[in-house]
Parts: C-alpha cells; sequence; structure tokens
C-alpha cells in the first residue's frame, strides 16, 4: 500500500528532514506483523508496546545500539516427542524483525513481557551541556533556562 499524501510542499521549507519524509512515503510498504503501539508516557519517556503472543522470554532477543533498537523474535524448535496436531493453527508464531529509529539521547530503560505483550520503556537522557543556556548581555557567566524559570550556572 502506498501513501498518496504530496510532502512536495513540506520538503521546500524545511531542512535537514529528507530522511524523515523518505520514511514517511516508503512505510506504507512495511510488513505489519507483529504490530505495535508507541506511545508517549511523560515529556522525556516512551513505550513501545508490541504483540508477542506465543513467544517466550528466551525467543526474544532486544538489541540497542547507537541510535537503533532491534527487536527479533524466534520460535524454539520442538522438542523430541513435543509434537502438536494443530487443527487450526490462527496464532502467528513465525520469526519476525523490528527495527526502531531512536533520536539522540534516547535509552532503553526496562523491558517487560507479560500477557503476550512485550512492552519497552525508553527515556531521553539530554546532557547538561547540550541544554539551552541563555546568555546574558555583559554578563561572564551563562544562565541556565529550566522550565521557563533561571538558574546560576
Amino acid at each position: 500500500m502506498r501513501n498518496s499524501f504530496d510532502w512536495t510542499p513540506y520538503r521546500r521549507s524545511t531542512v535537514g528532514f529528507d530522511r524523515l519524509f523518505d520514511f514517511l512515503e516508503s512505510s506504507g510498504s512495511a510488513e505489519n506483523y507483529p504490530p505495535f503501539d508507541i506511545e508517549k508516557v511523560a515529556d522525556d519517556h516512551f513505550r513501545i508496546t508490541i504483540a508477542v503472543a506465543g513467544f517466550k522470554e528466551d525467543e526474544i532477543d532486544i538489541t540497542a545500539q547507537q541510535n537503533m533498537l532491534a527487536i527479533t523474535g524466534r520460535k524454539a524448535p520442538a522438542r523430541e516427542g513435543e509434537e502438536r496436531k494443530l487443527l487450526y493453527s490462527g496464532i502467528a508464531t513465525r520469526a519476525f524483525e523490528r527495527r526502531f529509529q531512536l533520536a539522540d539521547f534516547v535509552r532503553v530503560d526496562r523491558a517487560d513481557l507479560a500477557d503476550g505483550l512485550l512492552t519497552i520503556d525508553l527515556v531521553r537522557e539530554v546532557p547538561e551541556a547540550m541544554k539551552p543556556h541563555k546568555i546574558a548581555i555583559g554578563d561572564s557567566k551563562p544562565t541556565l533556562v529550566e522550565n521557563g524559570s533561571k538558574q546560576a550556572a
């Protein structure tokens, strides 16, 4: 399924967002298994919830590196004498890999698996040196601006 929205007017008025628009235009062709939700829990706290029914903790691998989070799932092969005779198989347990591009300074805080849902909590921690500092004219020390209140740096 192709995204029919035309991003051309936005491309002309933005700088440095080409990768974002390319992603939005190509996102319709991605596989939809397993389904997932992304929610904003707080200003700097996010949660990814992935439906992984039928998978156990040891069959799921979560890897975070640089600005990429990869979740892979592979069912363990059936053991000897553990053969099942299914009359109908509607629960998808095929192998999967989901990748999420993370913004700068976002780290994985924790991951839990309960009731067939894998939840991954993410936290954005901007280093103090990267936070905005207001420089007063004629003042030799910068003033840290945090939540609208001034503090001496």
